[in-house]
């Protein structure tokens, strides 16, 4: 299916309204996944054109992307990758845990970006980061479509690791999603360390039902300790 490439169009904006001389674009992947990290990478691609084919990830072939990741890795100006690990996400819930594994890959950026353009149409970094949220963002901006593919390639290199030690869930196919292949070994074996186990995909697991976490938010940690939500007198 043919596509509209990505440009700098975005970047060139933030660039003039706000004067940022660097600017990072930033895309997640794992967001769904039942097992393994979330993972946001940070890219700063300058205003060069970008190699040919650049796109969203999810638009590409698994030959095409890799290729196109060995090729963006000397490409980019610099970029970074930054990860919240299952427990975190347990503990924090999934905004809180983007929004650690963001400011990880900006923090390991080597210069600190300006401005930010972010995929979606959620800001889950706030400040003190100055944001401009794009929705489809990684079609259609340069830098997140970079960020997008080295996310994926990077992500996906991970799971493949893991699943040669938990071989029955196939991570190295399904990348930590649901999938027959996936499901079927959580019903036999249940959970490995690297499942997300708030989730609720959990529930539909009776023999492991009683591993499931209950993340504490501080609203119910307040009622639980005697506090008066609400209110501060």
């Amino acid at each position: 299916m043919p596509y509209e490439p990505p440009t700098h169009t975005v970047e060139r904006s933030l660039r003039a309204k706000t004067g940022a001389r660097i600017v990072a674009g930033i895309d997640e992947v794992g967001r769904g996944a039942w097992a393994g990290p979330v993972s946001v990478c940070a890219a700063v691609t300058g205003l060069r054109r970008p190699p040919d084919g650049l796109t969203d990830s999810k638009l590409l072939t698994l030959k095409r992307r890799t290729e196109l990741s060995e090729v963006l890795a000397d490409w980019v100006t610099s970029y970074a990758l930054g990860h919240s690990s299952p427990e975190e996400i347990d503990a924090l819930g999934m905004t809180a845990a983007l929004r650690l594994a963001a400011v990880r890959a900006l923090e390991a950026l080597p210069v600190r970006p300006d401005a930010i353009i972010l995929d979606g149409k959620h800001d889950y970094l706030g400040a003190p980061w100055r944001v401009r949220t794009v929705i489809k963002g990684d079609q259609s901006c340069i830098a997140v479509a970079a960020a997008s593919v080295i996310a994926k390639v990077r992500r996906d290199a991970m799971m493949a690791e893991l699943g040669l030690e938990y071989a029955d869930f196939g991570f190295a196919a399904n990348a930590g999603y649901p999938s027959p292949t996936h499901r079927t070994a959580l019903e036999e074996y249940g959970p490995t360390p690297h499942h997300r186990l708030s989730w609720s995909y959990m529930d539909a697991l009776p023999r492991w039902r009683h591993l499931k976490k209950v993340r504490i938010t501080p609203e119910a940690a307040a009622l639980e300790a005697g506090g008066q939500l609400g209110f501060d007198f």
